[in-house]
């Protein structure tokens, strides 16, 4: 939203808040950095965000609107959905007849306030308002969610076993999964309990309670999810996996489903996938410097391996995808076998496996290398005989990419030849190994700090300061005089909208490329550790010391890098 600097410059000084000569000097330091005037003033403290966005509104002819402290009518709330207001920072605070009143950031966005004119089928009346309150709202979604579902409880106490179409039960498995959504979660446990059904998501890689509903709601919404995802309802004694997807004007999301019986009952973990994602890129996976021109180097070259190594759900696969997905040209034939394809990729040719068929990763891998593939993605090596047809199809002309399950780069190397993959064929076809973990994010509000010596002194019995120290004065993210002591860390600030503190997740890697050195060793069948210790005098940077990196440039904690590390 465009304000005019002489009538901002004008309404400041007539209102005594800075002189004629400090805004001049702001607005100058603007047009060398390319940030606004008023961002500047707030940063500095010459004027509060509150002060300025009144006067915003006093020059835009609108009013203005605190909601910081006003509880908000969950139906009118709902008006708009939640992820329409956090994405367009718009929320809907107040109805008259067929009035709405909304509070926005950007009161001339246009095309928002036409589009949920269309939507509501109401008069929308636009209100300037500021960060504190649009978060203050916002963190209303969650609140009128609970209140929903105690509402669905209340009014229907005797749900005893009901059936998965019943009302009641709809109703609860709806407001479980749209809540879900709303949190951003990755996964939803449902786990019956003798005396109650514990509700889980997990959120930016955190297990957190979401709800407890009474024992009798598990079988009915067990059965519901069953219904979702196609599977037996009256098979209790077998595990069962299937999957289902929802699809509205906000998102499209499939929901991978997996049922095993337990003592109780049966529990359900479903993993939700969001279909309609922006494409990543390697940068903003998190790889970045020497490690990323090591990635971009190997997937030039058309023949080889390059894997992806870590503990499930660190972000392996979203890794490949990324991967194919700058190699995705209509020049070349990529196919994938997968378990299961989480994600449909246009122009790739994606097969899933079944096992309860005999279509295995091995089998699916010989029928791929008869499809005249350029490039092949395996989802995971699992076993000695897909172990040796990737191998094959790498030596065979075709640039093989997939995952592994160790906790190192260099862990993939002893790990393939428990595989009985000859150490000569190791050599002659892994060009690349990434190792990672994924780390929270820290929200936009943070706590800021710098390290004691007694801090330098525990953190350098982790990790190597000064390898990391040099890779930020490489980079440019501190200058090349800086010392530890003047690089600034921060800590999670807990806020209504962002309740720990983090928000969404971040990789940090280690890539390690298959030099002369390290093939000599492989072929003498030395250990994951010698290889590591040779990978690191040849320039690899380790996680953690990835980690600290991220963590200087206040994208996470040193915190959260160790309690990943640990994990």
């Amino acid at each position: 939203m465009k304000v005019d600097p002489q009538q901002l410059k004008a309404l400041l000084i007539n209102a005594g808040l800075l002189t004629a000569d400090e805004f001049d000097a702001f607005a100058k330091k603007a047009a060398k950095t390319g940030k606004r005037v008023a961002d500047l003033l707030i940063a500095s403290g010459k004027i509060k965000q509150e002060d300025y966005s009144r006067l915003q509104a006093h020059m835009l002819g609108i009013p203005f609107v605190d909601l910081e402290n006003v509880l908000i009518d969950p139906e009118v709330l709902r008006i708009i959905p939640e992820p329409v207001a956090r994405r367009h920072n718009i929320v809907a605070f107040r109805k008259s007849g067929r009035d709405l009143e909304v509070a926005m950031l950007d009161p001339e966005d246009l095309e928002t306030i036409d589009f949920i004119r269309k939507k509501a089928n109401l008069t929308i009346k636009p209100r300037l308002t500021d960060e504190a309150s649009l978060r203050s709202v916002l963190a209303q979604y969650r609140k009128s969610l609970e209140a929903e579902f105690e509402t669905i409880l209340r009014k229907e106490p005797e749900i005893v076993q009901p059936g998965a179409d019943d009302l009641p039960i709809v109703r609860i498995a709806d407001t479980l999964l749209r809540h879900a959504i709303l949190q951003r979660a990755s996964d939803i446990h449902i786990e019956p309990r003798e005396r109650e059904v514990i509700v889980r998501y997990r959120i930016d890689g955190i297990l957190h309670d979401a709800m407890t509903l009474p024992a009798n709601v598990a079988g009915g919404l067990i059965a519901r999810i069953k219904v979702l995802a196609n599977l037996k309802l009256d098979e209790h004694r077998l595990p069962q996996d299937g999957r289902f997807k929802i699809e509205t004007e906000d998102y499209n999301i499939s929901f991978r489903v997996s049922i095993i019986p337990i003592y109780d009952g049966e529990k359900a973990v479903l993993r939700l996938l969001l279909e309609d994602t922006k494409a990543y890129t390697l940068q903003t996976l998190g790889f970045h410097g020497e490690a990323l021109e090591r990635i971009h180097a190997g997937i030039r070259k058309t023949v080889g391996m390059i894997l992806a190594t870590g503990p499930t759900g660190s972000g392996k696969t979203t890794t490949l995808y990324t991967v194919i997905d700058l190699l995705n040209k209509p020049e070349v034939n990529i196919s994938t076998i997968e378990d299961p394809i989480e994600y449909h990729i246009p122009r790739v040719n994606q097969t899933q496996v079944k096992p309860d068929i005999g279509y295995t990763f091995a089998n699916g891998l010989r029928a791929l290398v008869r499809q005249d593939p350029d490039i092949i993605m395996v989802g995971e090596i699992r076993d000695n005989e897909t172990a040796s047809l990737a191998v094959n199809a790498a030596l065979t002309g075709h640039l093989v990419l997939s995952t592994l399950h160790t906790n190192s780069a260099a862990g993939a190397l002893p790990r393939l030849m428990d595989m009985r993959v000859e150490p000569f064929l190791i050599t002659s076809t892994v060009e690349i190994i990434i190792a990672q973990r994924l780390v929270r994010q820290l929200c936009p509000e943070k706590e800021e700090y710098y390290l004691s010596a007694a801090d330098q002194a525990d953190l350098a019995k982790q990790v190597d300061l000064e390898r990391v120290l040099w890779l930020l004065k490489q980079e440019k993210i501190v200058d090349a005089s800086a010392q530890w002591k003047h690089i600034p860390f921060f800590r999670p600030k807990p806020t209504p909208e962002c309740a720990d503190g983090y928000r969404d997740r971040i990789g940090i890697h280690e890539v390690l490329i298959m030099s002369s050195a390290i093939k000599e060793m492989i072929m003498k069948n030395m250990s994951a550790d010698e290889i590591d210790r040779e990978a690191r005098k040849e320039g690899m940077i380790t996680m953690a010391e990835d980690g600290i990196f991220q963590a200087a440039r206040g994208i996470t904690t040193i915190e959260e890098i160790l309690r990943v590390m640990r994990e």
